[in-house]
C-alpha cells in the first residue's frame, strides 16, 4: 500500500524558490531582459517581509511564500557554492597569463585604489580599520554575472571589464581564505587555521591534478553526460566540506574545485553539463538576497541607502575611468566602463556575509550594505544604458573636432562595416576621394586610426545629411545592413537630390526592387551575387565544362534582372553584374 506523500514546510519552501526561478528565467529571457531584477523582486514578494508576513491572515499564502528567514540560509549557501564553482570554472591560468598585464595592472590598481578610498573614508569617520578595510574591498568588486553578459568580451569595453573582473574573481580566493581563517578563531589560532587550510587546498589541488583526469576519462568512455555532472558535483561537495572542516569558508572550496576542473582537458564538457546550474545558482542566490530585504525598512531609511549607493557608484566610476584613461583607453571606453562597473557585486554579498560570520562586521552593518548592494545589482542594467549614453556623448564631442572639410566630387559612403570598407579601399585604389559615415563608435575610432576618412554620425538624422554638402558629391553609397533604413534614406536623398547617383547594397531581389522604387540608381543584391559565384565555383570544381556554366550563370542572372525589373517597376533592366561581365570581355 503506497504511503501518502507529506509536503513538509521545508519542501514547500524549496518548491517555492525553485518555482520562482523556473518562472523568472524563461519569462525574462523571452523579453531579453536581464533576470537579476526579476529574481530580487520575486525574493522580496515571496519572502518573510512580503507575502510571508501575511500568512497569519491568509493561510493559503503559505504555499507561495516563505515565512521563516532561517529557511532561506541553506538555499543562499547552496546558490553561493554553485556560483563560486562556476566562477572558478571560467578562470584558468592560461587565460590569466595571456591577459596578465591588464589583469594584474589595471585590475589590481582599480580594486586596491577603490578599496583604499572607500575604506579610508570610513576610517576617517570613526570606523575600526579592519572593518573599514574589508567593507572597502567588498564594495570595490563588480558583478561578473551581470557586466560580462551586457558588455561581452570582444568590444573595447568588454575587454577592459574582463581584465578587472578576472582580478576580482582571483582576489576572492585569498580574501575568503583570510576571512575564513579569522572566523571562529582568535588571533592566536589564526596561524593554525591558515596552515590547515593551506594543507587542505594543496590536497584538493593534487587530487584534482592527478585523480580527476582519470575519473573524467572514464566518464568520457561511458558516453554518459550525467556522469560528468555527478563527478563535478561530487568534487564541489567534497572540496566545500574539506575547507569547512578546517575552519575556512565552504565557498572557498567550491571556487578551488572550479579552478581545479578548469585545468583539466575536460573543462569544456563540464561547462556544458553544468551550464543549467549556473543560471539556477545565480537565481537561487538572488532570490535569497531579495528575501532578506525588508521593503518597509528601505522606505524608512531610503535617504541613507540611496546616498550610500550613490557614493559608491561615484567613487568606482571615477577611479575606473581615470585608470583606463591613464592606460591609454579612449574617453568613451573609459566613461562607459567606469559607469558599467560602478555598482557592487553578488560577490560583495558573499564577502559581506563571510565578514559578518567572522565577526569583522556587525550584523546591522551587513544588513545595511547588503541592501545597498541589492539595490545596486538591480540598477546595473540602467547603469549600462547610462554608460553607453555617456560614451556616445564623449566620443561625439571628440569626433566633431575631427570632421573632414567638404571635398567637391567625393563619394559619400553611408555605413562603414565590411562592405563600406571594401568600397573605400577600391575608391582609394583608384585615387577617388570619399567620406564614410558610421554610427558605431568602436568601428569609427578604429577606422580613424587605420587612416580611413570617416566621420562619426547617425545617418538616420536629417540634420547630419544636411551638413554633408551632397550637392557637391559625385555619388552616395548605402551599405547599411538595415533594409528599412536603407529604403527610407534612399527615398529622402532622391527627393532632395534628383540627379545624385545612389548605389545601394540590397539583401535579395525583393529588397533590390524596393530600393529601385525608392529611387536608387543601382541596387546590388549581395546575397544573389555571392550565390551565383558560389554556384559557378561548385559546378566548375565538380567537372562541369566552363562554357555551359557561364551560360547558365548568365541565364540565371537574366531571370533575376527580370524579377527585379518587375518588382521595382522599372522601364529599363538593372545592370546586376552586366558591367562586370562586359568589362571582363573587353
Amino acid at each position: 500500500m503506497a504511503s501518502e506523500m507529506t509536503i513538509t514546510p521545508a519542501l514547500s519552501d524549496a518548491l517555492t524558490i525553485l518555482a520562482a526561478a523556473g518562472i523568472v528565467i524563461p519569462t525574462f529571457a523571452r523579453f531579453r531582459i536581464n533576470p537579476v531584477i526579476g529574481f530580487i523582486i520575486v525574493g522580496i514578494i515571496a519572502g518573510p517581509f512580503g507575502l510571508g508576513s501575511l500568512t497569519s491572515r491568509y493561510e493559503w499564502l503559505q504555499w507561495i511564500s516563505i515565512t521563516d528567514e532561517a529557511v532561506v540560509e541553506p538555499f543562499a549557501e547552496l546558490g553561493i557554492v554553485l556560483l563560486l564553482f562556476s566562477i572558478g570554472l571560467e578562470l584558468s591560468f592560461r587565460r590569466l597569463i595571456a591577459m596578465r598585464r591588464q589583469v594584474f595592472g589595471i585590475g589590481a590598481a582599480e580594486m586596491v585604489l577603490t578599496a583604499v578610498l572607500i575604506g579610508g573614508s570610513l576610517w576617517l569617520v570613526g570606523w575600526q580599520p579592519q572593518s573599514a578595510l574589508w567593507l572597502g574591498l567588498a564594495l570595490a568588486m563588480s558583478s561578473t554575472a551581470l557586466v560580462l553578459p551586457i558588455s561581452g568580451t570582444q568590444s573595447a569595453v568588454g575587454r577592459a571589464a574582463l581584465a578587472m573582473l578576472l582580478f576580482e574573481d582571483l582576489a576572492l580566493v585569498p580574501m575568503l581564505f583570510l576571512i575564513g581563517a579569522a572566523s571562529g578563531s582568535a588571533a592566536a589560532g589564526l596561524g593554525s587555521v591558515a596552515i590547515k587550510g593551506a594543507i587542505v587546498l594543496a590536497v584538493i589541488w593534487l587530487v584534482g591534478r592527478f585523480a580527476l583526469p582519470a575519473l573524467f576519462a572514464q566518464a568520457a568512455r561511458s558516453k554518459k553526460p550525467e556522469l560528468f555532472l555527478a563527478i563535478s558535483l561530487l568534487v564541489v561537495i567534497l572540496a566545500a566540506t574539506a575547507t569547512a572542516s578546517v575552519g575556512l569558508s565552504p565557498i572557498l572550496g567550491a571556487l578551488v574545485a572550479g579552478l581545479v576542473i578548469a585545468e583539466t582537458e575536460y573543462r569544456s564538457e563540464v561547462e556544458v553539463v553544468t551550464e543549467p546550474f549556473k543560471g539556477l545558482a545565480l537565481g537561487v542566490f538572488l532570490i535569497a538576497v531579495g528575501m532578506r530585504i525588508d521593503v518597509r525598512a528601505l522606505v524608512e531609511d531610503w535617504p541613507s541607502l540611496l546616498g550610500a549607493l550613490a557614493a559608491v557608484i561615484l567613487v568606482k566610476s571615477l577611479v575606473t575611468g581615470m585608470l583606463l584613461r591613464m592606460a591609454g583607453a579612449r574617453r568613451g571606453v573609459a566613461a562607459e566602463t567606469g559607469v558599467l562597473m560602478a555598482s557592487p557585486s553578488e560577490t560583495t554579498l558573499i564577502v559581506l556575509g563571510a565578514a559578518g560570520v567572522a565577526g569583522i562586521l556587525r550584523p546591522d552593518t551587513v544588513a545595511f550594505w547588503s541592501a545597498v548592494t541589492a539595490i545596486g545589482l538591480t540598477v546595473t542594467p540602467l547603469l549600462a544604458s547610462l554608460g553607453r549614453l555617456a560614451a556616445r556623448r564623449v566620443d561625439h564631442a571628440a569626433a566633431a573636432s575631427e570632421e573632414d572639410p567638404p571635398i567637391e566630387g567625393r563619394t559619400v559612403i553611408f555605413g562603414f562595416g565590411r562592405v563600406g570598407r571594401m568600397v573605400a579601399d577600391m575608391l582609394d585604389e583608384h585615387d577617388r576621394p570619399y567620406l564614410a559615415i558610421d554610427s558605431d563608435v568602436d568601428g569609427f575610432m578604429e577606422a580613424r586610426r587605420s587612416g580611413y576618412s570617416v566621420l562619426y554620425g547617425d545617418v538616420s538624422r536629417r540634420e547630419l545629411i544636411g551638413k554633408l554638402d551632397l550637392d557637391k558629391a559625385r555619388a552616395v553609397v548605402l551599405t547599411m545592413d538595415d533594409p528599412v533604413l536603407t529604403a527610407r534614406i534612399a527615398k529622402r536623398l532622391r527627393e532632395e537630390h534628383p540627379a545624385l547617383p545612389i548605389i545601394a547594397r540590397a539583401r535579395d531581389a525583393e529588397h533590390a526592387g524596393a530600393l529601385y522604387r525608392a529611387g536608387v540608381t543601382d541596387a546590388v543584391p549581395e546575397a544573389l551575387e555571392a550565390s551565383l559565384q558560389l554556384s559557378e565555383a561548385v559546378l566548375v570544381d565538380i567537372g562541369v565544362a566552363m562554357g555551359p556554366v557561364i551560360a547558365s550563370i548568365h541565364e540565371k542572372r537574366s531571370e533575376l534582372r527580370a524579377e527585379i525589373m518587375e518588382s521595382g517597376q522599372l522601364d529599363v533592366e538593372p545592370s546586376l553584374g552586366r558591367r562586370r561581365v562586359r568589362d571582363s570581355l573587353a
